[in-house]
């Protein structure tokens, strides 16, 4: 291939997916307290959702240095690059400044901020795919990418609440009252790259039912787009997802992956993540 597509690690995709569409990936790091884990290929998911559940201190993420995304823009001529929302982590501002860094050479990089994260950064990428593929080139490629982040989708549904408690984004208050109910919030992207609250749902039979009834809601015409759904440790789930989303909607292709390591981190075990 005459291209490359460069995602961070918060873009959830399968190593099948890696190499179909010749996707490279610049780990973020993780932290569960004072250590520090590397979002890499070598990170066992499974593991990591142990060491989750167990830590009592903070958890968070920090993005990856410029010179990481450098040194993958040097190795092909043009480079696309799909970022975590640049209102959630500086992931984009530094994959901006690793192309401001390659000064006078002749490879080409554009960077898209997803404005989305997990499965909204997957579903751009095969997007450059299909452009690419149909022919579209340059300028009209970016534009087109653009308009789709623009229209595109991304809602997730928490089975708990724990990690946003322990990374501050919730209160302690707020986050017992919703566990003891049984709360699933639903939440997603407003359009700018913001997460917010859509609605609620009580218990896990419920959560497919409402995400179907948000894509309803969402007056977003489905016919021939493809959908993502992005599941931490919860297959089962996702598979119903999608069996309802194929019995209610016009997809022509709905693609389930596991999360990787900031995924699994914010949306936390049995999470699951919808993009289209």
């Amino acid at each position: 291939m005459t291209y490359q597509i460069v995602v961070d690690s918060c873009c959830d995709l399968t190593n099948d997916i890696k190499q179909a569409l010749n996707i490279k990936v610049v780990p973020l790091n993780l932290y569960l307290g004072d250590k520090e884990i590397i979002d890499d290929e070598t990170l066992k998911i499974p593991n990591f959702i142990e060491e989750m559940k167990a830590c009592t201190q903070k958890v968070g993420s920090a993005a990856p240095s410029p010179s990481l995304y450098h040194e993958l823009y040097e190795q092909s001529p043009q480079t696309f690059v799909v970022t975590l929302s640049s209102k959630l982590s500086s992931s984009y501002s530094s994959a901006t400044l690793g192309a401001d860094m390659l000064e006078q050479s002749e490879s080409k990089v554009h960077v898209f901020d997803s404005k989305s994260a997990s499965a909204g950064e997957l579903l751009i990428a095969f997007q450059i795919r299909d452009l690419i593929e149909s022919g579209i080139q340059g300028a009209e490629l970016i534009s087109q990418v653009e308009q789709f982040i623009d229209e595109m989708k991304t809602y997730f549904v928490l089975d708990n609440v724990d990690n946003l408690m322990k990374n501050g984004r919730l209160s302690k208050v707020k986050g017992k009252i919703i566990s003891i109910l049984n709360i699933k919030p639903l939440l997603g992207s407003d359009g700018d790259g913001n997460i917010t609250q859509y609605s609620t749902c009580k218990g896990q039979t419920k959560i497919v039912k409402k995400m179907a009834e948000t894509v309803t809601d969402s007056g977003k015409n489905t016919e021939g787009l493809r959908a993502v759904i992005s599941h931490c440790n919860n297959e089962p789930l996702a598979l119903r997802l999608q069996q309802q989303l194929v019995e209610q909607f016009q997809f022509k292709d709905i693609v389930i992956v596991p999360t990787g390591g900031v995924s699994s981190l914010y949306a936390n075990d049995k999470g699951v993540i919808l993009a289209y």
